[in-house]
């Protein structure tokens, strides 16, 4: 059955008539995330989103899940080089050498994180004290790509030995879990997570 446009709800001008996308923008895009496990796996699949296109990991991401034992670091952490060379074998993820390394090297700082804060979710949501950030923007272009947020945490969580944290993909990753609302003011979500707050 065909949707009919007229009915459709307003959504982000990323957002493209693909289903997998659609369901993760209205579902997941910027809903405040603070399950460990699941704030690891953005992390993961923002740093092999690195130069490609979301929608290219997202249609992945099942195969991620298998490849990766459900993003759980305390596996991850663990993997060897005949592991790294295995998931190289496997067509069903981006098969970067330096990415999954870093999936590896991630999953260790990650551990250390939880081991000093007691959770990731505790060290990460106090950057914004434990609220996001209610942005209000009218255009897609207003967006920012990085800001002074992004560019502090992405400094610290290299301090902490993670790799691909620049703070391009720090935002990316910030937007993902909801620490800033970056719906535009149009979409139907925007008012919706602003009211979660």
């Amino acid at each position: 059955m065909s949707s009919n446009p007229a009915s459709d709800p307003v959504r982000c001008g990323w957002v493209h008539d693909d289903p997998v996308e659609i369901a993760y923008h209205d579902n997941e895009w910027g809903v405040p995330l603070h399950d460990d496990q699941t704030l690891f796996e953005f992390m993961v699949l923002d740093a092999f989103q690195a130069g490609l296109s979301w929608i290219t990991i997202l249609r992945k991401r099942d195969n991620f899940r298998k490849a990766f034992d459900q993003f759980d670091p305390k596996v991850i952490a663990q993997y060897d080089a005949a592991k790294h060379e295995a998931l190289l074998t496997d067509a069903g993820i981006i098969r970067n050498r330096l990415k999954i390394a870093a999936a590896t090297t991630n999953a260790q700082a990650f551990l250390k994180v939880q081991e000093e804060f007691g959770s990731f979710d505790t060290y990460l949501w106090g950057w914004v004290d434990g609220k996001p950030i209610q942005n209000q923007w009218v255009t897609l272009e207003e967006v920012p790509a990085r800001t002074e947020l992004s560019d502090a945490i992405s400094k610290d969580l290299k301090k902490r030995g993670f790799k691909f944290v620049g703070s391009v993909i720090c935002y990316a990753f910030m937007q993902a879990i909801g620490m800033v609302n970056d719906h535009t003011v149009d979409c139907f979500r925007h008012a919706e997570l602003a009211q979660k707050r």
